[in-house]
């Protein structure tokens, strides 16, 4: 009983979290007073863990500086921003001699104008346009026998009624 339980399908309902709330209960009493379950939670947890690094997309090089510096450049941004509210507040009124420059946008600069694709996915699309121009060779040569095939019955259709007669 406890096997059948075990490979019901419920732990791994579990492990994604689709499992509902009754299932969890379930779940977890069984945990608490059955030391198989348990084994073959962790077991699973373990496997899915694997799984997940295996399937692992390393972010390219400088990824982590560039998250760096734009964290940095923000809480500069920010420190600056609010010193010039305390020196805002402080003065307690507003100079309509200088013209308010409005909102300020953060410029962003992209480093080039081209999708970046995982180098897995460029073979699949490759081999999705080949496929399609294969298929359409076969579709054409197709459509041209099934043309030549009409063709050749209806002479056989003529020279059959030309011979009834």
């Amino acid at each position: 009983m406890i096997q059948q339980y075990i490979n019901s399908g419920i732990l791994e309902a579990y492990v994604t979290g689709s499992a509902s709330e009754q299932e969890v209960k379930e779940l977890l009493y069984m945990k608490a007073n059955y030391p198989e379950v348990n084994i073959a939670l962790q077991e699973l947890e373990k496997d899915m863990e694997l799984i997940a690094q295996q399937m692992a997309i390393v972010p390219p090089e400088h990824t982590w500086d560039r998250i760096s510096d734009t964290i940095d450049e923000i809480i500069l941004r920010q420190t600056s921003a609010s010193e010039q509210f305390t020196e805002r507040q402080d003065s307690n009124h507003k100079d309509f001699t200088k013209p308010d420059n409005g909102p300020q946008y953060i410029e962003v600069e992209a480093e080039s104008n081209h999708m970046k694709v995982h180098k897995a996915w460029k073979w699949v699309f490759a081999a999705v346009f080949i496929l399609g121009k294969i298929f359409l060779g076969f579709a054409i040569y197709f459509y041209l026998e099934n043309r030549q095939a009409q063709q050749q019955l209806i002479e056989i259709k003529t020279e059959l009624q030309r011979l009834k007669r």
